[in-house]
């Protein structure tokens, strides 16, 4: 059994971990049902944990905002550049998209198109079409999405595997165990449900409908699959045992 480990970046609305649980538990919902276990560090009140005892990361997301660069997410940095050197594998969704980013010399800000938030559809490059993880994925897939920040700038060495209307970078691989996603694999149709309707004031001052994005809340079961196909992975070829 693959070591994984859940970075805990934030907490959910009270009223979504109320029904479904918190991020993590989002997590560890999915990955249980595909026969794997993953512990949790909440990366914003406990020390960094060593990473010779880490197969796999999941980094989650967040009501936070990277640009912030509030204490505990900067020390973050150091501790990914780090496992990326140790080719420990990685997988952040959200802010951990945003968040690897910028450890590895991207920019992750606002996005000047303003939020993102609903069920859209995401679209594979030709590198995502290669790519190990994303690869085995439909080239067009629905994925669940909520985010005013974005990745605005790739690192240089990193390499863009899907894109849409709204979003340059969707997905990126950073090395060869390396990936983060700006959708969420973990949200079901009933959690993005309610994400949606805790932005409906925020949505109409920006443009949008609301009433629209919730009718075309779906499943996203394509995007829901990489949790576990990564923990799969991993299994595979799991870190160097020190």
């Amino acid at each position: 059994m693959p070591r994984l480990l859940i970075v805990k970046t934030g907490d959910a609305f009270p009223e979504v971990v109320e029904a479904h649980g918190d991020f993590e538990a989002l997590f560890q919902r999915v990955l249980a049902a595909a026969g794997f276990d993953a512990a949790v560090f909440d990366a914003r009140h406990e020390p960094l944990p060593a990473l010779e005892e880490i197969d796999g990361l999941y980094i989650t997301g967040s009501h936070a905002m990277v640009s912030d660069a509030e204490p505990w997410s900067e020390a973050l940095k150091p501790w990914l550049v780090e496992a990326r050197e140790r080719n420990t594998a990685m997988l952040g969704v959200c802010y951990g998209h945003q968040l690897m980013a910028a450890a590895f010399g991207g920019v992750s800000d606002y996005h000047p198109a303003g939020r993102e938030s609903g069920t859209h559809e995401v679209a594979l490059t030709e590198a995502g079409r290669a790519d190990a993880l994303l690869g085995q994925l439909p080239e067009r897939f629905p994925a669940q999405l909520t985010h005013a920040q974005a990745v605005l700038e790739a690192p240089a060495e990193a390499v863009v595997l899907a894109r849409n209307a709204h979003d340059a970078h969707q997905a990126l691989r950073y090395g060869p165990r390396q990936w983060s996603v700006q959708f969420h694999p973990e949200f079901t149709p009933e959690v993005m449900r309610a994400y949606l309707a805790r932005q409906i004031a925020a949505l109409r001052d920006q443009g949008q409908d609301p009433e629209a994005l919730l009718a075309g809340v779906g499943a996203t079961p394509e995007a829901g699959s990489l949790l576990a196909r990564f923990a799969e992975a991993v299994a595979r070829e799991p870190s160097r045992r020190e």
